[in-house]
C-alpha cells in the first residue's frame, strides 16, 4: 500500500492533538471543517489522514487499519474515536449500538435554556433531501410514523456577554440531535445557521464540541475517561 507523504506541519499538528493511543484505538480533537470518514465532497477524510500518519511515523508496510465507529459532524469540534484493529471496531461498533460509550458535549447558545437544567426529549424525523432534522414534543400527541425518539440532558455552566455555555450529555444518538433539539427550546447554537442562527461563524463551523467521552476499553475493559479542550474566544 503507498500513502501520500505528509509533511512536518502536517505530522506534528496530528501528533499535537492525539488524545490516547495505544495499539488498539486513537482518539483524536478533531477540528471544525475536518471530516471523519469520507463524503461525496471528495475531500481526504481523517481515517485515510490518519493511516498515511501511521504508516509514516512507524514506518510500517503494508495497509494500516483505521476503522471509524462513530461519526462527527464536519461543523463540529472535539473527541473522534479511531479503530486500529478490526476486532476493536467490531466492539466499539457494539458498544455505540447499545449504548455503553457516554458522551458529553459543550455548546454556546444564542438564548440561555429556561429553565438552567434539564432533560429535552422530541420525536425527531430527518429530511434527506436537505439534510436536517425537525423536532416534535414528546408531549403524548400524535407523532410521524417515522419519527424516532430523542433524549439529552442539559445544563448551563456559564454566562457571557452574548452566549451560553450549555453542558450536554446525550442518551440517544440521532441525526443533527443537540442542534435540532436546543433550536426547538428556542436556543440554536452559535453560528448554526440551518437551525436558526442569526450569523455564521467566521471559520464556517459552529460552536458545538464533543468535550468528553467514557467507556470500557474494548479490548483491555478497563475504565477510560477522555477529554478534548476547545478554545472559544467567548471563554477566555
Amino acid at each position: 500500500m503507498v500513502y501520500r507523504e505528509l509533511n512536518e506541519e502536517e505530522s506534528g499538528d496530528l501528533a499535537r492533538r492525539i488524545l490516547f493511543e495505544d495499539n488498539h484505538l486513537l482518539i483524536l480533537n478533531k477540528r471544525v471543517g475536518e471530516i471523519v470518514q469520507g463524503d461525496k465532497t471528495g475531500d481526504e477524510p481523517l481515517c485515510e489522514t490518519l493511516k498515511t500518519f501511521i504508516a509514516q511515523r512507524d514506518s510500517k508496510p503494508g495497509h494500516v487499519f483505521m476503522g471509524v465507529p462513530h461519526r462527527l459532524d464536519r461543523p463540529v469540534s472535539g473527541i473522534a474515536v479511531f479503530a486500529k484493529t478490526s476486532k476493536c471496531l467490531e466492539r466499539l461498533n457494539a458498544m455505540f449500538r447499545e449504548g455503553d460509550v457516554h458522551k458529553t458535549y459543550w455548546a454556546l447558545t444564542c438564548a440561555r435554556p429556561e429553565p438552567a437544567e434539564g432533560e429535552l426529549r422530541h420525536w425527531l424525523t430527518r429530511n434527506e433531501k436537505q439534510n436536517k432534522s425537525y423536532a416534535v414534543p414528546d408531549d403524548g400527541r400524535r407523532h410521524p410514523a417515522d419519527a424516532k425518539l430523542a433524549r439529552l440532558r442539559y445544563h448551563v455552566l456559564r454566562d457571557t456577554d452574548r452566549y451560553h455555555l450549555v453542558e450536554v450529555e446525550l442518551l440517544t444518538g440521532r441525526h443533527h440531535q443537540i442542534r435540532c433539539q436546543l433550536s426547538a427550546i428556542g436556543c440554536p447554537i452559535k453560528g448554526d445557521l440551518k437551525y436558526g442562527a442569526p450569523r455564521s461563524n467566521p471559520d464556517g463551523g459552529i460552536s458545538l464540541h464533543a468535550r468528553s467521552i467514557t467507556f470500557d476499553h474494548p479490548v483491555r475493559h478497563e475504565p477510560l475517561t477522555i477529554e478534548a479542550s476547545v478554545d472559544w474566544p467567548q471563554l477566555r
